[in-house]
């Protein structure tokens, strides 16, 4: 679905994907899981994310600048309480057209879409609104539309998909059986969405290799 931004990191710092693997590196047969309350630097918008040029490019652009000012702070004189060496985690979003459930990959000019990267526990509103002033002062990027918010996304189905993002459809089609097939119900609405996370960046990756996690949240039955 979208043209990832991101820089490799070493291996010796806190890696959420591979701390966390319940979250990010599920299998690619649907599973139930109870995601925790998530702290997220995000920006919304709408629009195809493929646009050269685009919103969505300017917004991942803005999210990385963000996320890395507070990384790097450790250079600086300003030092967050708590602070850790890390790996900045992978771009999430979460997708949505009006008057349908899920998305259509055939009209991606009609997405409206949250991108999103997770933010280490020490990022407070404080340190948020340090890095939104520095990234002002030092680069004139204009931090506005950037927020700090918790997601409590709860209850959710989630698969592991391999390839390109316009072949997501059919691991869709296999969450949406699961879901069927447990007695669970489809929950996305006005405030639950379907969710993306990118592991792979499509500048680098073969499509066919690319690994996105897919999320739709749901209810019991």
């Amino acid at each position: 679905m979208v043209e990832l931004e991101g820089l490799s990191e070493m291996s010796d710092k806190l890696d959420y994907k591979k701390e966390y693997k319940d979250l990010y590196l599920p299998g690619k047969k649907p599973v139930k899981i109870v995601v925790p309350p998530l702290r997220f630097i995000m920006v919304d918008g709408r629009g195809d994310p493929n646009e050269e040029d685009g919103a969505y490019k300017r917004v991942v652009g803005l999210l990385y600048a963000l996320s890395y000012t507070i990384k790097m702070c450790k250079m600086g004189s300003f030092k967050p309480q708590g602070y850790f060496e890390y790996v900045v985690p992978p771009l999430e979003g979460l997708w949505w057209m009006e008057g349908i459930r899920g998305v259509d990959y055939s009209r991606k000019s009609d997405f409206h879409w949250v991108s999103m990267i997770r933010q280490p526990e020490f990022v407070t509103p404080e340190v948020f609104a340090w890095a939104c002033s520095e990234l002002e002062r030092k680069k004139g990027i204009d931090p506005s539309p950037a927020r700090l918010e918790t997601l409590d996304e709860g209850l959710c189905v989630q698969c592991m998909h391999s390839g390109p993002y316009d072949d997501e459809p059919l691991t869709v089609a296999k969450i949406e059986a699961f879901i069927e097939e447990n007695g669970l119900i489809n929950d996305i609405g006005d405030t639950r969405r379907h969710h993306e996370i990118y592991l792979s960046d499509p500048r680098k990756c073969n499509p066919a290799k690319m690994k996105t996690v897919l999320r739709i949240p749901v209810r019991e039955s």
